[in-house]
């Protein structure tokens, strides 16, 4: 096999190897009913720590990967998430009937281990991709990955789909049981990183794909590399990202980032939590919570694989693509806002009785079309802002660990008005940023952000 068939091949074991590391992408509702034991949990209570913790790993994942590797980084970080699952299905065995204080504080720490090894997991990706990439291959290669990790919203979503169809009331059991297949696939993912080799000399880093992805993990290449002055090298990295995160364009961009981290609460935990409340959707409603993400996995890989492919072939720049997001999650949002009932996010586990504003009979239709316009809408966003870069991951995590904490207490439309501000707003100084760049026309790094 030759170089570029090599590093291909390591694109697409890498993409499938973190799918199957991030399968668990919709928990709250799995989570939702721990009020049968004496521990009470909340999914988004959970996610918010998570995301919390998240965005402050961002000043040590570029040293871990730096000193232990790429490849071995993926791999711890993909036990810590296997064991977090086996935490989860530890709480909700049948067997558990008194929570003892060790499985509480068990549970807590799962959740701050994830969070640490959650974004060392997305550095070592990062620079795993950067150095199987060329200035020729990086566009193909980022859309295959971006393909094949959106496939995650596939698997454990259909299973959700077809295991929970029918039911109205989801049981320890059936918890377990989801808990217990994730486990053993996110082990399997785990061990499969050491199949990625190490790509021949000549598949160097090229400029598009070190600007594409997150700073530390760019800088992180030639840090592994070189083993003398790690540390030094590491504090380097941070010292950029500090300097990017202050320019004129980031702070402008700072907004739109926000944005991504309100919407991917929204699609990625609120939503489905919503459909799964709705009565009106009759005994089908918790199975329709796998099937709306596999909408929105729909949505993204449609969205990514056309706009991240054509990003830098696009003589329009990137205004209409950002344009394009907004408008599809505006009419999303709307149609959200008639079809779904106002206290759904924060129904108990028997689900809500409230009626939407629409009549019944094309309640499931349409709420699977809005998950597919959200993923849609969340990919135009994410192929323009870069998802991998280390200043978006850093803001973006503190607006979800936000929007995660608020949705235990906010009403449906409370929430839509805050992502409809947020995003008019974000977009707005997107479009600024990006005017700045070209009338004033001086050599900054926003071109590659």
């Amino acid at each position: 096999m030759g170089p570029e068939g090599k590093t291909l091949l390591n694109i697409i074991i890498l993409g499938f190897d973190l799918c199957s590391c991030l399968l668990l992408s919709k928990h709250q509702t799995v989570i939702k009913s721990f009020n049968s034991t004496e521990f009470h949990g909340s999914g988004y209570t959970s996610m918010a720590i998570i995301y919390g913790v998240f965005s402050a790993s961002n000043l040590i994942a570029p040293s871990v990967v730096a000193v232990i590797g790429p490849q071995l980084s993926m791999f711890f970080s993909g036990l810590v998430y296997s064991g977090y699952i086996a935490i989860l299905c530890i709480l909700t065995s049948e067997l558990t009937t008194c929570i003892s204080y060790h499985h509480i504080t068990s549970f807590l720490f799962s959740f701050q281990s994830l969070s640490i090894c959650g974004l060392v997991l997305w550095t070592a990706q990062g620079n795993l991709l950067t150095i199987n990439s060329t200035d020729a291959t990086i566009g193909r290669n980022s859309g295959i990955f971006w393909a094949l990790l959106q496939f995650s919203l596939f698997f454990g979503n259909m299973y959700i789909y077809f295991a929970w169809h029918g039911h109205v009331h989801i049981s320890d059991k059936d918890r377990q049981t989801v808990f217990i297949s994730l486990t053993v696939i996110s082990l399997v993912g785990s061990f499969l990183f050491f199949l990625i080799q190490k790509p021949e000399p000549e598949a160097t880093p090229s400029e598009a794909s070190e600007s594409l992805l997150q700073t530390e993990s760019t800088e992180s290449a030639s840090i592994i590399i070189a083993t003398p002055g790690l540390g030094s090298q590491a504090l380097d990295a941070f010292k950029k990202a500090l300097q990017l995160s202050v320019t004129k364009e980031m702070l402008l961009l700072s907004i739109s980032i926000a944005y991504t981290g309100l919407e991917l609460t929204f699609y990625s935990g609120v939503y489905g939590t919503c459909i799964g409340a709705m009565t009106q959707f009759g005994n089908d409603a918790k199975s329709l919570i796998g099937l709306s993400g596999i909408f929105i996995g729909l949505g993204e890989i449609l969205g990514g694989g056309v706009f991240g492919m054509l990003n830098k072939c696009n003589r329009f720049g990137r205004n209409p693509v950002v344009l394009l997001g907004l408008i599809t999650h505006f009419v999303a949002f709307y149609l959200i806002f008639l079809n779904i009932a106002s206290d759904a996010p924060i129904a108990p586990e028997e689900g809500t009785h409230l009626q939407a504003y629409i009549t019944p009979g094309t309640h499931v239709e349409l709420a699977l079309l809005c998950s597919f316009l959200l993923g849609l809408g969340d990919s135009c966003f994410n192929t323009q802002l870069a998802p991998a870069f280390a200043v978006f991951k850093f803001v973006q995590s503190i607006t979800a660990a936000l929007a995660f904490f608020y949705s235990n207490y906010l009403l449906l439309h409370w929430q839509l008005l805050i992502m409809v501000v947020v995003g008019f707003l974000g977009t707005l100084s997107f479009f600024v940023a990006e005017w700045v760049v070209v009338s004033s026309r001086r050599d900054t790094d926003y071109d590659n952000i």
